[in-house]
């Protein structure tokens, strides 16, 4: 679900481990600038050559991390650092942006939450130079297809301006993308909130610890990737722009917040648990209440039978249970019986017991 960062003990620095579960690798080209767009599928690295410098912003977009040689050979291009290539191909790394002369990169995770509820992480790489952003992800599909659209529509200000508001636009759109998995958990705490106080059961503490696990994955991706935000703020880098810089802190907010409601549903599930064990109590209270007033009932009834159970010889004496001779002797008894029972649970009423 969450995967792990792959090590390599004793290994030099920037040796990209081989995957074997990797998703082949492909690179997508998008070249834009105010008036011009141009865009590639399935391009080679001999391609992303010619296409260097055509436009005044370019993105390569590379899907998958099975062909090494592809990350190495585009490492080697953009002249980007072994620790980057190695970040780059060993998925599973904390959330962090780190600065190599002319070139910005950054670690996102993408979050995303099947039909069946289960949530998966995606690690993003993001490289930022002068008039270049490549983007690495794990496998196909991403929360980026927006951001397509407005560089193909030429809607709002991506178009105009360069490679660092890109870089964010792309930051800001995984940032954004927690926020509907978030809101489905917030969907199932509130079923969860109405079985825990109705009708608990095992299952309701298995969702709430499944709901516990999944936001504290979820929060190991946010909370980090708000620090690398407040690092491109702060840090000073001649390729972020002052206007850009604006942007960066709205999408710094967007990154608080989620880590807001993550932290509101995660106390909420603590509750939950107390509710679920408050009303497992009360269920048994309530079923013990009712056992001790039956028995409460039964008791004088059991000390009548048994009594009457003994059936001493009344001809040896005439105290030896004289009833056993009546006429109505059985009938009177099981009258008296019921006096009692109703007079136990009309004192149980009144005292509002029942």
């Amino acid at each position: 679900m969450f995967p792990r960062t792959q090590y390599g003990v004793g290994n030099a620095p920037g040796i990209l481990l081989e995957d074997r579960s990797a998703f082949p690798t492909s690179i997508r080209c998008i070249g834009f600038g105010p008036t011009t767009l141009e865009e590639r599928e399935s391009v080679t690295i001999e391609d992303i050559r010619t296409f260097t410098g055509l436009y005044p912003v370019l993105w390569i977009d590379v899907t998958g991390l099975g062909n090494r040689e592809d990350i190495i050979k585009l490492g080697e291009i953009f002249g980007l650092h072994p620790l980057t290539i190695e970040d780059i191909g060993n998925a599973g790394q904390r959330p962090k942006t780190e600065y190599y002369n002319d070139v910005i990169f950054t670690v996102a995770r993408m979050v995303s939450l099947s039909q069946e509820f289960e949530v998966s992480s995606e690690q993003l790489g993001i490289v930022v130079r002068r008039g270049v952003v490549l983007t690495f992800q794990e496998r196909p599909g991403d929360c980026l297809e927006s951001i397509r659209n407005r560089i193909r529509s030429g809607v709002g200000r991506i178009r105009n301006l360069g490679s660092d508001y890109l870089a964010y636009a792309i930051i800001d759109a995984v940032v954004d993308s927690y926020f509907p998995v978030l809101e489905r958990y917030g969907d199932e705490i509130e079923v969860l909130e109405d079985q825990a106080v109705t009708k608990p059961t095992r299952a309701t503490v298995a969702g709430i610890h499944s709901i516990r696990r999944d936001l504290l994955a979820i929060r190991r991706s946010v909370w980090p990737l708000r620090d690398a935000i407040s690092s491109l703020i702060r840090d000073e880098n001649e390729m972020i722009t002052a206007d850009t810089n604006r942007y960066l802190h709205d999408c710094h907010d967007h990154a608080i917040r989620a880590i807001d409601i993550i932290e509101i549903y995660r106390e909420l599930t603590s509750g939950l648990m107390d509710t679920y064990i408050s009303s497992s109590n009360y269920q048994q209270n309530e079923v013990m209440k009712v056992l001790t007033i039956i028995a409460t009932i039964f008791i004088p009834l059991t000390f009548i039978v048994g009594i009457y159970g003994m059936n001493f010889n009344t001809e040896a004496s005439p105290w030896n249970m004289p009833e056993l001779n009546w006429y109505w002797g059985y009938p009177v008894v099981m009258f008296g019986m019921l006096v009692v029972a109703i007079l136990l649970v009309a004192f149980f009423y009144r005292k509002r017991w029942l």
